[in-house]
């Protein structure tokens, strides 16, 4: 650490500096721009300065640790501003702490934005900072001058925590993008991302559930991870979006996955990995069918009280029904007492199978099979085998034929065992919490960052390029857009890999949807009113049809605060595809939203709730073409859905791909669609990424043999 004045400093003490923490450099504090240097070698020295001949009046002590650690927290202020250095103290008991007396220093002059070079580092992220002067500017991964380097003396020429290059009068920052995600902000930049030297760990492309959790479980191994997200927020159809006092959820408001047991609450998990916890509010039924020949079925949160109502309805099915789930419970009780973790990687996978062997030859012998095929082996009632189509379409939107058993059983059953849970002020809390636990990790995340192309070098990925021309470069490139964004428009002209070809024949986009959101008067509502429903009036083949049945969500009978005193959110959405939206002139557009918004009002008034319409206060109706704009999906899908009738999962691609150092996530990843599907995917894909970064233990020859087998297996879909 230098202090900026002219006079001689001797050398105080010096230390290596970890690679992997940030060296904060602070100026006036303020809620809005943090600049950081990173370390660009853990083998270089820094040195610690302090003046002997200027009578101090600013700085406060902390504390230096031995080269193998770091502390939790430290401040450090200039001028007349407090110091809060209660707490400061070493990560390891095996750590040396070396103290400072309490000093001041000389207020720095404005013009020199950073009096305070290299030094105090800490792993954590320290507050905000804003320039003292106008005329000082941050470049954001360029060359930041500064008009007085005389003024102040490096004793070793040689910075762990920066390259600095006095001749030329310049040396690289890279400035936090983004501190508060309630209120974006855009990194300032010249233009261009930050130069080699300065390179990530990993690159994840899209800010989705699958996305954030692959980047908070790096994050927390020891990873730079950076994460460019083309909209303000993050969550992707899992975010959230406000108008007129309401908070509304983009995509779906039940969340599987967020309970506080088992090993599949991996929403849960993920938020605890980096220091977050969420409050819930648990939902008594999962959800409310209405289907034809007036069938109505409530899933109730005890599984007893479900199957109770199921075989009241079905008393001829009943041992068939208990047959079905509980088989269901084979496959989940399998899942949940494993670790999940990469499938891809094989000394984890040899792991679990040498201390679970059954419940690893479980899953292996129902990975090939259909939810649709299982049901039929006990059950015959024709109406009984459309409502699991119905229960399976929720989770995958196909019918049970088409749904994967392992799919199907971790939802049908997680609902009973964790229970669904609503978080306290809306579904979008979720990603906001991982983006914050994200940036208390160290990593980044940059918004109104539109990634148009994956950059390769000899046949690798090693970076990412935004619409405005700025280029971020990383050892591994992760991507949350669907395998067609991935291929084919962010590898736009590059060779298809064998077996992105081998997944397109197999599966295809699943449709987008119409989302209406909607602000209603409390009283259309009638009392115990559930939270979800399922709609599917007079024609099980309408099942899949576009507009043929509905989804409706009411979070606000759960969390009254996401809407205004008195009202209540409705949230509808029902299949549709883009290719009903397109070539509309504008005003063609928006007459025929409004033409299928008031046909599903009809509908609804029809079926649940009388006198709807004249109790509207709020609409919005989003299309396909919505959903494509605000989260780049091709065509609006939300996610593969099999050409034919599938092996299973045997088909569905894990997160490594053709293109080295290119991995995908999500929903177009195994195991598929749905919240805690793709939070599995996530957790899979930050394992496959570590181990490959030397984060977890690896074997290159086994990760070889297992990588062609599972390739092989999935030509047999």
């Amino acid at each position: 650490m230098t202090l900026s004045h002219s006079l001689p400093l001797p050398e105080f003490m010096s230390s290596s500096l970890p690679g992997n923490h940030n060296t904060p450099i602070l100026n006036r504090p303020s809620p809005t721009k943090l600049g950081f240097i990173r370390p660009t070698n853990p083998k270089q020295k820094f040195n610690f300065f302090v003046s002997q001949k200027v009578k101090p009046i600013g700085f406060f002590g902390c504390n230096l640790c031995d080269s193998n650690s770091g502390f939790n927290s430290c401040q450090i202020f200039d001028e007349c501003y407090a110091a809060q250095s209660s707490g400061i103290g070493p990560s390891s008991r095996k750590h040396k702490v070396f103290s400072i007396k309490r000093a001041n220093t000389r207020a720095l002059s404005d013009r020199q934005l950073f009096g305070l070079a290299s030094g105090l580092y800490s792993s954590r992220q320290l507050g905000t900072s804003r320039l003292t002067s106008s005329g000082c500017k941050i470049l954001s991964g360029g060359a930041l001058r500064i008009p007085n380097t005389k003024s102040f003396k490096h004793g070793s020429g040689i910075s762990g925590a920066c390259e600095v290059n006095w001749s030329n009068q310049k040396f690289e920052l890279r400035s936090k993008s983004v501190l508060s995600i309630d209120r974006a902000v855009e990194r300032e930049g010249s233009g261009g991302g930050p130069g080699r030297e300065n390179s990530y760990d990993a690159i994840v492309i899209g800010s989705g559930i699958g996305g954030l959790v692959a980047a908070t479980q790096l994050a927390v191994k020891g990873a730079r991870v950076l994460v460019l997200e083309k909209y303000v927020i993050p969550g992707g159809s899992s975010g959230y979006y406000q108008r007129d006092g309401y908070t509304f959820d983009v995509g779906s408001s039940v969340m599987f996955g967020f309970s506080d047991k088992g090993n599949l609450n991996l929403i849960t998990q993920a938020l605890a990995a980096v220091g977050c916890e969420m409050q819930v509010i648990p939902d008594p039924s999962t959800v409310h069918f209405h289907l034809p020949n007036n069938l109505s079925v409530r899933v109730h949160r005890k599984y007893s009280e479900f199957i109770a109502e199921l075989t009241d309805k079905f008393p001829h099915e009943k041992e068939g029904i208990l047959e079905f789930y509980g088989e269901c419970w084979k496959i989940f009780n399998a899942l949940n007492s494993l670790e999940l973790k990469s499938l891809e990687e094989p000394i984890y996978l040899f792991g679990q199978f040498f201390q679970k062997p059954l419940e690893c030859l479980t899953l292996a012998y129902y990975l090939p099979q259909n939810a649709g095929d299982i049901a039929r082996k006990y059950i015959k009632d024709p109406q009984l085998l459309s409502f699991i189509d119905a229960e399976c379409f929720i989770v995958s939107t196909v019918n049970a034929l088409q749904t994967p058993m392992i799919n199907a059983s971790m939802v049908l059953c997680d609902r009973h065992f964790g229970g669904i849970n609503y978080p306290v002020g809306g579904v979008g809390g979720i990603a906001k919490s991982l983006a914050k636990g994200l940036i208390d990790q160290g990593s980044e995340i940059l918004y109104k960052a539109n990634v148009t192309s994956i950059i390769l070098e000899q046949g690798k990925a090693v970076g990412a390029r935004l619409s405005d021309g700025r280029e971020y470069f990383a050892k591994t490139i992760i991507s949350n857009a669907t395998r067609w964004d991935t291929f084919g428009n962010l590898l736009k002209g590059e060779r298809l890999p064998k077996e992105e070809e081998n997944f397109q024949k197999v599966y295809v986009k699943a449709p987008s949807f119409l989302s209406i959101h909607m602000g209603v008067k409390a009283e259309a509502l009638p009392p115990d009113m559930d939270c979800h429903h399922f709609v599917l009036e007079n024609d099980w083949k309408k099942l899949e049809e576009p507009y043929g049945s509905i989804f409706l969500s009411i979070p606000t009978v759960l969390d009254s605060s996401l809407a205004p005193e008195g009202r209540h959110i409705l949230h509808i959405f029902t299949t549709s595809a883009m290719e009903d939206w397109e070539g509309l002139p504008r005003k063609d557009y928006e007459a025929k939203k409004e033409i299928v918004a008031d046909e599903i009002i009809r509908r609804l008034e029809k079926k649940l709730f009388p006198g709807l319409r004249s109790s509207i206060v709020f609409m919005e109706v989003g299309t396909p073409k919505t959903h494509r704009r605000y989260l780049a999906r091709d065509k609006g899908t939300y996610g593969p859905m099999p050409r034919g009738t599938p092996k299973g999962l045997l088909g569905m691609p894990f997160n490594t791909t053709g293109v080295g150092s290119l991995y995908c996530v999500g929903d177009s990843c195994f195991p598929g669609q749905g919240v805690i599907a793709v939070a599995f995917s996530g957790v899979m894909c930050a394992h496959r990424v570590a181990a490959d970064l030397g984060l977890e233990k690896k074997s290159p020859i086994l990760d070889a043999a297992l990588l062609r087998l599972l390739g092989w297996l999935r030509t047999l879909a």
